[in-house]
């Protein structure tokens, strides 16, 4: 019997800080952590070169801190710490499943993550650990999809798997039309006319002008992490046009 081949070599996987925060999306809940934790564990297992850069929504949002007084630059500092929090989340039951792993912060924190390093993630990466990246970008005023954006073309992946919760992206919200047209597959262009929030614009022009793929895709329906990086039709691609 022969066996399935990976369709990518090297991906990176952007997860929400909601994702850890479980039903509610608040906090680290431990089954959700381990959730995630087996679907990375399940790819890496491939032999998928796998680094994820999560957000820290579930603790903290430096928009958030806005609305409650915190000044933006010092909120969105606090924001980024709470995706570090949540990295050695991850990190400490990958390891608990065998899964060597290193966090690399773009804030220096020596004590519990490594600095971001380019040529040290990379060879992270080819000695078969899972790369975490914490901290964002290291810079206020940018989201963490903008780092995985930044991250994803600075260290070669193949293509960003953002994982939602949702089972894609559609024309409008699934959840307030039942008649939305979920998309297999669109142009980074057609997503810029129809207005379609696939990242924020920051995000997504560098993804458009390097011609990094996304794909939109349910996490927390299990195996589908696996299905994606064996290249079967879930969720929607963006990508280049033809």
């Amino acid at each position: 019997m022969t066996r399935r081949k990976p369709h990518y070599k090297r991906v990176l996987l952007k997860l929400s800080g909601e994702a850890l925060g479980g039903t509610a999306g608040i906090g680290i809940d431990g089954v959700a952590v381990a959730e995630m934790a087996k679907q990375v564990q399940e790819v890496r297992d491939l032999g998928v070169e796998v680094v994820v850069v999560i957000g820290g929504g579930n603790i903290f949002r430096g928009l958030q801190g806005c609305e409650r007084g915190v000044e933006r630059a010092t909120g969105d500092y606090m924001g980024m710490l709470a995706t570090v929090i949540n990295s050695l989340a991850l990190q400490d039951r990958l390891e608990k499943l065998g899964v060597a792993t290193r966090v690399q912060s773009a804030i220096s924190m020596s004590q519990v993550a490594e600095p971001f390093i380019r040529r040290v993630a990379m060879r992270h990466l080819e000695k078969g650990r899972v790369v975490i990246f914490g901290g964002g970008t290291g810079n206020p005023y940018f989201s963490t999809d903008t780092a995985a954006a930044l991250r994803a073309n600075e260290i070669g992946a193949e293509v960003i798997l953002k994982a939602t919760k949702v089972d894609g992206i559609y024309d409008s919200d699934p959840k307030k039309n039942p008649k939305a047209k979920r998309y297999s597959r669109i142009t980074y262009h057609e997503a810029l006319l129809k207005q379609l929030k696939v990242m924020d614009s920051t995000a997504f022009s560098l993804c458009m002008d390097n011609r990094m793929p996304i794909i939109v895709f349910d996490v927390f329906k299990p195996h589908n992490l696996r299905r994606v990086v064996f290249g079967e039709k879930v969720g929607t691609l963006v990508s280049h046009a033809e």
